[in-house]
């Protein structure tokens, strides 16, 4: 049983009088109530960006995620100063490739020739071996008197096929001058084949010089003109026409009209042709 207090009549008729002041504070309560919250709503728009400004904000978003960036008021002219950017150097990079090509051209047509005269290598440089055969014995001492390096490599009675073993023997051992004189031919015809064979033998040489022959028999004629030929052919061979100036002296020689006395004018004469063309 629950108990209850009994106020006094006064006190229930006072609490009375309240009731009506209360009802009145709530309802004014209310009313502030519903005009603060009024006067929020009206500031609100004030406060919020107007719908054209919020479109405009988006259209710059866009162009912003385009081009792989996500921040706002990027200019729209960011993305065609990086294009223009990479079109310059493109175009710089392509221009620095005809440069170079144009330096590489210049190098080549400025690399010099190979030095005439230095011979190829297992050839002594410096020196001159003279093949021959009796004519060249007679001359023998004006020649190495004349030409500086002279290495006479003559026999008598040669013939132009020993020639070639003799400078294939004198390659093998490392003792072929990077020029040699060829003064073969006096003891029997030679052929275009011969020659062929010579030259191949003397490959590499800075210069070749080949005497004509002045011998009174048929094959001189043939034989000078085999030489001739072969010294327009080849660009470093020389010709020395020795039978064109002996022809002219007959006296320089003894009766055979094709040897020489060792030290007379005519083998001063055939060193001084040879020294000539070396």
């Amino acid at each position: 049983m629950r108990h209850r207090q009994t106020l006094p009549r006064t006190d229930r008729a006072g609490r009375a009088s309240w009731r009506p002041l209360g009802r009145v504070a709530g309802v004014f309560a209310a009313a502030v109530l519903l005009g603060a919250c009024s006067g929020l709503g009206a500031a609100e728009p004030s406060r919020r960006p107007a719908p054209t400004a919020r479109r405009a904000s988006g259209a710059l978003r866009h162009i912003s995620v385009g081009s792989g960036r996500a921040r706002d008021g990027l200019s729209t002219s960011a993305t065609p100063t990086t294009s223009t950017s990479t079109s310059q150097s493109t175009t710089t990079a392509t221009t620095a490739a005809p440069t170079t090509t144009t330096a590489t051209t210049a190098t080549t047509a400025t690399t010099p020739p190979p030095v005439v005269g230095a011979g190829a290598p297992g050839l002594v440089a410096g020196r001159v071996t003279i093949l021959g055969d009796s004519v060249t014995i007679d001359a023998a001492p004006d020649l190495q008197a004349d030409i500086k390096g002279a290495v006479v490599e003559a026999n008598v009675g040669e013939q132009w096929y020993q020639g070639v073993t003799e400078v294939q023997s004198l390659r093998a051992e490392g003792a072929l001058g990077a020029v040699v004189v060829v003064a073969l031919g006096t003891n029997g015809p030679i052929t275009s084949a011969d020659i062929g064979q010579m030259m191949q033998a003397l490959a590499g040489c800075a210069r070749v010089v080949l005497v004509t022959n002045h011998v009174p028999d048929w094959w001189q004629n043939p034989n000078n003109q085999l030489l001739a030929s072969a010294a327009a052919r080849y660009p470093n061979v020389a010709l020395a026409d020795w039978e064109a100036l002996a022809a002219q002296h007959p006296g320089w020689f003894y009766a055979d009209g094709t040897h020489m006395p060792i030290g007379g004018p005519g083998a001063q004469a055939f060193a001084a042709l040879v020294a000539s063309r070396v």
